[in-house]
């Protein structure tokens, strides 16, 4: 094609009769580009497309837009329907639970009409006068991104320190607050990971540092409060570009923790928070495949640690002492339980487990040691640890939440064992739970193993494959996917769709040996779990392939791009949101943001037994001439995560292989990140659009 018309054919079109014909999409200019390693040669056409300032990609990025909303019109209703349905839902003037921490109750609260969080607090008493630490709304206004990345208070109440972005490169800006007299302090400290830690001098901060490139926070820098930031000492600088740098405060408030992570290995450094020019200590050098975090309480460190202990378990050790010689168990390791997390009481241990794909919470009493478990009764729950900042009380904030079940906080008296509801979600309009119904099933893989499944839909809902259906999954990172509520899902339920969770390999919804077995050379278990799944749902008649959906975000994406390529005829249409689909190229790339912490996770294709493994199922590289099934593509121009091309040269391959007639749309938040966009009703746009577009695909309008 020559210059002037390769970019785009949909930029051709003329007005007239022309505009009754079906639009014609974006077709990107080729421009094949060999990518070596060793003795196998890749060819890119599309590789341009990483040229984030290029004229012609922001173009490309516009005509696919310009062409989604043309292929969206039939619906655009609709999807102002979901949208306004879904708002709808919502209390728009809403505040949180407040938590008690250091004499203060804090909480956070919505305005009727605004799009972010008022940040608050009261002194001693509910019934104190609010004081107003940040409005959101107005710090926002006016831009097209807006996030606080976290705040921390100083021990004597008087100070803050806040992170604020408004990129959407999760790249924060670090600012301080004097909460006595409102007034802002001068200095601003850009590229920082959002948030800062106090010393109890209150005028010494600890921040970590991102590389502007990589995005990865690798420096620890100590600021004095008042002083310019170009005089802030640099404490520690991670080398090793497969780790990450964080800072935190144990609950004590004796010490800051320095953490230093990667996917199987990690390293903590603690300095008395006391003493903030002082050196900090190594907890336990690194190890091999070791991961540990650890809090603090009296005399003791209190260690989670997968040492010997694959589901991990918890461990106690001197203060004086945190040699692995020194540990001893609290909770040993089990085969059939895996420790998510704990906190610590003045009088009890809290353990957040995992029995057979269900959280669950365990009680431990510091003194008779005697251990109790919470019970639910729903069949698919989710029960976590709350906010509980306070050492001191006999008493555990906790949430709990299903499918059916709004978003709920508890208190819980260790001491007496009685749970108090202090706020459920708020679900406007005529919704009852009651209406709904929740099951909770296992799926044999092809392998043997029992995969966990998640399913809900509304009272009526018939098993007769006649129905439409929304499948989900991540399967990665040993992020675990668990079963919430979802007040916006109403409009898919009440519409008919069942929606099913499905718990695959590569999370650690089953146990370490979960994540285990969906990372690096087990991958493809992920997609073949994903796609058993799947015909186990059309052989149960919850759905058919004509009615079948399924959905994922970032690796997820990923899911999407393996598992279409794979067996697209089993699915009516498929939404992939940020998706990772160019692995190979990604990973080879170490200028790419996250790419070597990642190796834990994919490999290190450098090294040619992960190179082929991930050649043998990276979506981009395996698109090829076959029939795909109608597709939404989305993604963010900025996006810190997922980097924009990887799904624009997707979708630019698609359209080039694919043999088929079915939609290929995709769809590039030109203001907004991994996280879509900022705002409390600006995002509910992005779930709006892709229900309407499985509502195009089905051919309904209402």
């Amino acid at each position: 094609m020559k210059k002037s018309t390769i970019l785009f054919s949909a930029l051709a079109m003329a007005a007239g009769a022309q505009a009754q014909q079906a639009p014609t999409p974006p077709v990107a200019l080729v421009k094949p580009k060999e990518l070596k390693m060793g003795s196998n040669v890749r060819t890119d056409n599309y590789y341009w497309l990483n040229e984030r300032t290029n004229p012609q990609v922001i173009s490309y990025l516009d005509a696919e837009n310009a062409y989604f909303d043309k292929m969206m019109a039939p619906v655009k209703d609709l999807e102002e329907k979901f949208y306004q349905e879904i708002k709808g839902r919502i209390k728009e003037q809403d505040e949180s639970v407040p938590y008690r921490d250091n004499g203060y109750y804090y909480y956070t609260r919505y305005e009727k009409g605004g799009e972010y969080p008022i940040y608050c607090r009261k002194k001693g008493d509910l019934k104190a006068p609010e004081e107003v630490l940040l409005n959101a709304n107005q710090m926002g206004q006016g831009k097209t991104y807006f996030q606080i990345g976290g705040y921390e208070v100083s021990d004597n109440n008087q100070l803050m320190a806040y992170g604020v972005d408004t990129v959407s490169r999760r790249l924060y800006t670090l600012r301080f607050k004097d909460l006595k007299t409102g007034k802002a302090y001068p200095e601003a400290i850009p590229n920082t990971s959002g948030s800062a830690v106090w010393a109890a001098d209150n005028k010494t901060v600890f921040y970590a540092k991102k590389d502007v490139t990589t995005l990865l926070p690798y420096q620890l820098y100590r600021h004095t409060l008042g002083t310019d930031p170009k005089q802030d000492k640099l404490i520690y600088e991670e080398k090793d570009n497969t780790f990450n740098l964080g800072v935190g405060r144990s609950k004590s408030k004796k010490y800051i923790f320095l953490a230093l992570g990667s996917s199987l290995s990690n390293e903590i450094r603690y300095l008395d928070a006391a003493t903030p020019t002082g050196e900090f200590k190594t907890f336990l050098p690194r190890e091999k495949d070791h991961l540990y975090d650890v809090e603090h309480l009296g005399d003791q460190f209190y260690v989670r640690t997968n040492w010997e202990a694959p589901n991990y378990r918890l461990m106690a050790t001197p203060v004086g002492n945190t040699a692995k010689s020194a540990w001893k168990d609290v909770i040993p390791a089990r085969k059939d339980a895996f420790i998510d997390a704990f906190d610590v009481f003045r009088d009890y241990l809290v353990v957040n487990e995992r029995k057979e794909g269900l959280r669950q919470l365990l009680i431990m009493g510091l003194k008779d040691k005697k251990k109790n478990y919470m019970t639910f009764s729903e069949p698919a729950y989710t029960a976590t640890i709350g906010v509980n900042p306070e050492l001191d009380t006999p008493v555990l904030r906790y949430n709990y939440t299903s499918l059916t079940t709004p978003s709920s906080t508890y208190d819980y008296n260790m001491a007496t064992g009685k749970s108090t509801l202090l706020k459920q979600q708020e679900v406007v309009g005529s919704f009852k739970k009651e209406d709904y119904v929740t099951e909770r099933t296992f799926v044999k893989a092809r392998d043997g193993a029992m995969v966990p499944i998640s399913i809900v839909y509304k009272k009526g809902f018939k098993k007769d494959g006649k129905a439409p259906l929304l499948q989900y999954a991540y399967g990665s990172y040993g992020f675990s996917q668990d079963p919430g509520f979802s007040a916006a899902r109403l409009s898919l339920l009440d519409r008919g769709f069942a929606y099913v969770l499905c718990h695959i390999r590569g999370g650690q919804e089953m146990g370490r040996e979960w994540f285990e077995n969906g990372r690096m050379l087990h991958k493809k278990n992920s997609f073949t779990d994903f796609i058993d799944c799947s015909e186990y749902l059309i052989q149960q008649k919850y759905t058919s392939p004509e009615k079948l959906f399924a959905m994922g975000g970032s690796a997820g994406g990923l899911l999407m791009g393996a598992v279409v390529n794979m067996r697209p005829d089993l699915y009516k249409g498929i939404i992939a949101g940020v998706p990772f689909v160019d692995v190979v190229t990604t990973m080879l790339d170490e200028s790419i943001p996250l790419t070597t912490g990642e190796y834990d996770q994919w490999g290190n294709p450098n090294e040619q037994q992960y190179y082929d493994y991930m050649l043998s199922y990276s979506p981009y590289d395996n698109v090829k001439k076959q029939a795909y099934p109608n597709m939404l593509v989305t993604t963010g121009l900025h996006d810190s995560q997922v980097q924009y091309f990887e799904p624009a040269k997707w979708v630019a391959k698609l359209r080039m292989m694919k043999t088929d007639n079915n939609m290929l749309l995709l769809h590039t938040d030109m203001a907004a990140g991994h996280g879509g966009a900022s705002g409390r009703f600006k995002s509910l746009h992005d779930t709006a659009r892709q229900y309407a577009f499985m509502m195009l695909v089905l051919g309904m309008r209402a």
